[in-house]
């Protein structure tokens, strides 16, 4: 009866180590595991009682070596086995964790029911029409049998012959990364609709907006080719920002855009903005982060300082431009009665009251419009503030942003 309690105990004392390593799935490699202490200790029990049924009775000064040699028995017995399984559950563990890595896939990888892989690596191979290109890639337009039009994206994470490029643990980790970038979704962010991997980089996918970006509407506004009123502008500001909380609040790891610009916010046809190249900093390590007037300051000399607030930064200058409807790169900021950049000429103006200076003077009209561009001009001046603590973070952004009219 001893042997028996105490052969239950260490089963059960096992098998509650085996649950708490191992998921639902290795069911089948517990069993094993619970089958091999059950063999040696049942193994050992066997041999005690062969020891047992053939040993003489002995006299009671003996009875106490005899049972102390039994319990070492089962003791060591036990021990074995555990050992034996632990080091079998280990190898197991191992093994399935191999066999359970993430398979570097080959061809057009899909994530919607519109596009056809055989369809798409077809459109690629043919002469595409060129949007824009930039240090991180060139955008192109294209258009599949079907008649969906899609921009594709064509990036080089490394150099062809580099080490990096070869590893497939880097392909591996930038496969993943696409996956989950290919998850998210939100009415202001330019999903991700499908991948190819290339010999040098991949070609990524999206959605085609005919309006082009925020930079192409503002260069046609400053040029009196189109008319866009404060309400639409309101519009997209309150756009962007939504798009930035979702990547900074909702994501789960947060995600951080890394390079937002006015040419990375897509418009559709009724001027909804979409933002583009988010999240592709882990996948381009060489993308371009060279100082613009987009960078936030705390970035200028060590990009590792990058957070959430570098981002609130970048928006500022697109609220800022919205606001003004200048390019933030005009020489009319370089003058040092203007601080040298938007964002100081715009502190300087609200320190002053003289908020309505800022205003692009197509868009004044009337009094409730006004005062609601003069309480943005100072919302664009705290997120353009030098100290990243003192900016206001996304979610701040939406609620002052959507108090200024009703969305």
């Amino acid at each position: 009866m001893l042997d028996l309690m105490f052969l239950t105990l260490i089963c059960s004392c096992v098998f509650v180590f085996c649950v708490s390593m191992f998921h639902k799935k290795h069911t089948f490699f517990l069993l094993l595991l619970l089958f091999s202490l059950n063999h040696n200790t049942v193994q050992c029990q066997g041999r005690l009682s062969k020891h047992i049924a053939y040993e003489s009775p002995s006299p009671s000064s003996n009875y106490k070596d005899d049972s102390r040699k039994i319990i070492f028995s089962i003791v060591l017995g036990a021990t074995t086995g555990l050992i034996g399984s632990i080091l079998f559950a280990f190898i197991v563990r191992c093994v399935v964790q191999y066999l359970n890595r993430t398979p570097i896939l080959k061809g057009p990888v899909i994530f919607s029911p519109k596009i056809a892989p055989k369809t798409l690596q077809s459109a690629l191979t043919k002469e595409n029409t060129l949007l824009g290109s930039s240090p991180n890639g060139k955008y192109y337009k294209t258009v599949l049998e079907n008649g969906l039009t899609i921009a594709v994206k064509r990036v080089t994470p490394f150099e062809g012959n580099s080490q990096e490029s070869r590893r497939k643990s880097v392909k591996r980790g930038i496969q993943l990364e696409l996956e989950l970038l290919a998850s998210l979704r939100h009415r202001n962010l330019m999903s991700l609709r499908a991948y190819v991997r290339e010999n040098d980089g991949f070609s990524l996918v999206y959605d085609y907006v005919s309006t082009g970006s925020l930079a192409d509407v503002m260069n046609r506004v400053r040029e009196n080719e189109l008319m866009l009123g404060w309400e639409v502008r309101l519009r997209i500001a309150v756009g962007v920002v939504k798009g930035l909380q979702y990547l900074h609040f909702t994501c789960v790891p947060q995600i951080l855009h890394f390079n937002l610009k006015l040419t990375n916010v897509m418009l559709d046809g009724e001027f909804e903005p979409r933002l583009a190249d988010y999240g592709l900093a882990k996948l381009l390590p060489n993308l371009d982060r060279g100082v613009s007037v987009n960078s936030p300051p705390e970035c200028f000399h060590n990009c590792s300082r990058y957070t959430e607030k570098s981002d609130i930064f970048s928006f500022g200058t697109i609220l800022g431009v919205l606001l003004t409807g200048k390019d933030p790169t005009d020489p009319f900021f370089g003058e040092p009665s203007r601080g040298g950049s938007l964002g100081s000429w715009l502190r300087h103006l609200k320190q002053a009251g003289e908020e309505r200076e800022a205003i692009d003077k197509s868009i004044l009209g009337e009094q409730g419009e006004e005062d609601e561009m003069l309480m943005a001009v100072g919302i664009a001046a705290a997120c353009l503030s030098d100290m990243p603590a003192d900016r206001p973070s996304s979610d701040e952004l939406v609620h002052m942003l959507t108090q200024l009219n009703s969305f």
